[in-house]
């Protein structure tokens, strides 16, 4: 067996090593630009992130791609270049915790006015602040409600916030107010105090959060984005911010990453920004979860995760 392992920002020694380890019966091939593999067999698998279109060719040839995360934009974006095998995303491994603890914080840094507190901190400042309002009307709306998503909700929920959600397609999850589809998008929002954003990026998805929809949220609403950066009309939610219908954000992910110096957001206070560290894929726990499916897969099992091309996840 021949794995191939490709990773846009060259970091794909530690992942050689550890596939060679989990699949000593495997040969690890790592490609790299320019590469052509031509004169050797063609590999089984491959495992990749944020692939170019030069490797387009080698994945022609592959049983099943392998993504080392959760997101699929990056290979999606491709279309109808992408060659008709299975695309399979990474679950869990690890994300999920990390996600709840950072829309945890985000959620408990806002509420209880820490933002505030170190805005007097750094000017000397010693002044014991209004709570801005009780828990039980601090409403938290979660957009999207998949494996990353209901692991947030369910942090919320713990923590004693009233939470709502919102998806595609309908949801049941006992004790929690849920809505589906565009043509109940507004009244989600309308009652959300806090907006946090888990959606894959889709056609349909791409600028969801413009002024139109962000508007929908009530005056002094805020916003966490730790899903993707095209998914938020980024001039939109400054525009709001600035008017003081939108109080602040925290934002993990943006269009263009590193995020540009010059981009306005920097200098907003009101926005804290994070370089996409919400949840860190952990590369063992990442290993191990796509060599059990290649073992699944070489024995003729079924297993998760498969993408949907129609659907964009």
């Amino acid at each position: 067996m021949r794995i191939l392992l490709y990773r846009g920002d060259g970091v794909i020694e530690p992942w050689a090593r550890d596939f060679a380890a989990a699949l000593p019966h495997a040969e690890t091939v790592v490609w790299r630009e320019n590469m052509s593999l031509a004169s050797q067999p063609p590999c089984d698998y491959a495992v990749v992130w944020a692939p170019t279109p030069q490797l387009l060719d080698q994945l022609a040839h592959v049983k099943a791609i392998f993504l080392m995360g959760a997101g699929v934009d990056a290979l999606l974006k491709f279309g109808d270049a992408l060659p008709h095998v299975p695309i399979v995303r990474l679950g869990d491994a690890g994300m999920a915790e990390q996600m709840a603890e950072y829309v945890a914080y985000a959620t408990l840094r806002y509420f209880r006015r820490f933002d505030d507190y170190e805005q007097q901190a750094r000017q000397g400042i010693w002044n014991p602040l209004e709570t801005r309002r009780r828990k039980a009307d601090f409403t938290v709306g979660v957009l999207g409600l998949g494996k990353l998503g209901m692991p947030v909700l369910r942090t919320l929920r713990q923590l004693g916030f009233p939470v709502r959600g919102w998806s595609r397609s309908p949801k049941d999850v006992p004790g929690v107010p849920c809505f589906a589809g565009m043509d109940e998008l507004g009244d989600f929002l309308s009652g959300t105090q806090v907006l946090v954003c888990m959606l894959p990026l889709t056609p349909e998805t791409t600028n969801l959060l413009d002024r139109a929809h962000l508007s929908q949220l009530p005056e002094g609403a805020y916003v966490i984005n730790v899903a993707r950066g095209a998914l938020l009309a980024e001039p939109d939610l400054l525009a709001l911010i600035r008017a003081g219908h939108i109080a602040g954000a925290t934002l993990d992910v943006f269009r263009n990453e590193p995020l540009p110096a010059p981009h306005p957001f920097w200098n907003e206070p009101r926005i804290t920004i994070t370089p996409h560290i919400s949840a860190l894929t952990l590369r063992e726990e990442a290993v191990r979860q796509i060599a059990a499916k290649i073992g699944k897969l070489e024995r003729g099992e079924a297993i998760d995760d498969i993408v949907d091309r129609a659907r964009g996840y």
